[in-house]
């Protein structure tokens, strides 16, 4: 089966040498086509500077870069940046799937607007993968929807579902909606009113958890509206580095502790490995009737390269296929 990824060249904060670094490293590593989107003069040069095997890779012109302190109407007046031409060559057929680190809104709006919705999804969201005891857990939205209306949160866990099932292999995901405690009726007006949806119209709902049962593993899926998730996702990545720097530091502090981490270094690598956002790499906009992936702007080429994988593996799970079928409203 041959895959082709359409990637932004134009959008990581280091634009475009981490892209192009990606595009050498990933076409090799998964042995995909990747078509580089961005301005033809900028990109040509550079990417022959680089060492590597490029017969796999391409250039689609795109004169114009949208930049993360765009406003809309910025984008709007940008008609063939790079990451509207990245997604139209999805939709022409010639790519598969697209990725970007470029601006979430941005990627959102221009979404939207390529590809329409799924047949029964309002909005979009953004769906990332946390490690939590005995595996993973599906987060959805973490920030393409500040405000939303508990039917949306509905969408948002059957379309988690889904991901849960075909890209992480779990057989019947648990699904559970973050709130302020356990308890049925807990929590801010939107959770209140979303919770009977939920256990109507969300197979496996298991109710209301915090953050003890997310982590703890107890659920595969954990639904939220865009702001507590991003919220929740960078406080996360934040406690997260505070705790490797806080025990290298506490391991550095003497001899004996120094030889304490020599001997423990196998198992702190693994820690390091498994809370590194740039392991995930990027967090896929599901609703789009597209594939659509996006990461951090900070994405150097290891996150890009592991964005362009979980590209890859949802063209060959057939995750939109498997979206539309489960979103298909009943007669």
């Amino acid at each position: 089966m041959k895959i082709t990824i359409a990637l932004d060249a134009m959008g990581s904060d280091q634009r475009p040498t981490p892209e192009l670094e990606a595009a050498i490293l990933a076409s090799k590593k998964l042995a995909v086509d990747i078509i580089l989107t961005g301005d033809e003069e900028v990109l040509a040069p550079a990417l022959a500077r680089l060492d590597g095997d490029k017969s796999r890779i391409s250039i689609q012109h795109a004169p114009e870069a949208l930049n993360m302190e765009d406003h809309i109407r910025d984008a709007r007046a940008k008609k063939n940046n790079s990451m509207v031409v990245g997604m139209q060559l999805v939709t022409q057929g010639k790519a598969d799937a697209f990725v970007t680190a470029g601006n979430t809104g941005m990627a959102m709006y221009f979404g939207i607007k390529t590809f329409g919705m799924l047949p029964g999804v309002d909005r979009p969201c953004l769906a990332a993968v946390f490690p939590v005891e005995g595996g993973k857990c599906v987060i959805a939205d973490i920030g393409a929807n500040a405000q939303v209306r508990p039917e949306f949160l509905v969408q948002f866990g059957r379309m988690a579902s889904v991901y849960s099932r075909h890209m992480l292999g779990v057989a019947n995901p648990r699904v559970g909606l973050i709130s302020n405690g356990e308890e049925e009726g807990k929590g801010n007006q939107l959770t209140i009113q979303a919770g009977p949806l939920m256990q109507a119209g969300v197979p496996n709902f298991v109710g209301n958890i915090e953050g003890k049962e997310l982590f703890g593993g107890q659920v595969d899926v954990a639904v939220t509206d865009g702001f507590t998730g991003n919220v929740l996702l960078k406080s996360v990545e934040a406690v997260a580095k505070l705790i490797m720097l806080t025990l290298k530091d506490e391991l550095m502090s003497s001899t004996r502790t120094k030889l304490g981490a020599l001997l423990a270094k196998p198992a702190f690598n693994e820690v390091r490995k498994m809370l590194d956002p740039a392991e995930v790499g990027s967090a896929p906009l599901l609703g789009l009737n597209g594939l659509v992936f996006i990461g951090h702007g900070r994405s150097d080429a290891r996150a890009v390269v592991n964005s362009i994988e979980r590209a890859n593996n949802a063209v060959q799970s057939e995750l939109l296929k498997n979206l539309r079928d489960a979103l298909r409203p009943t007669e």
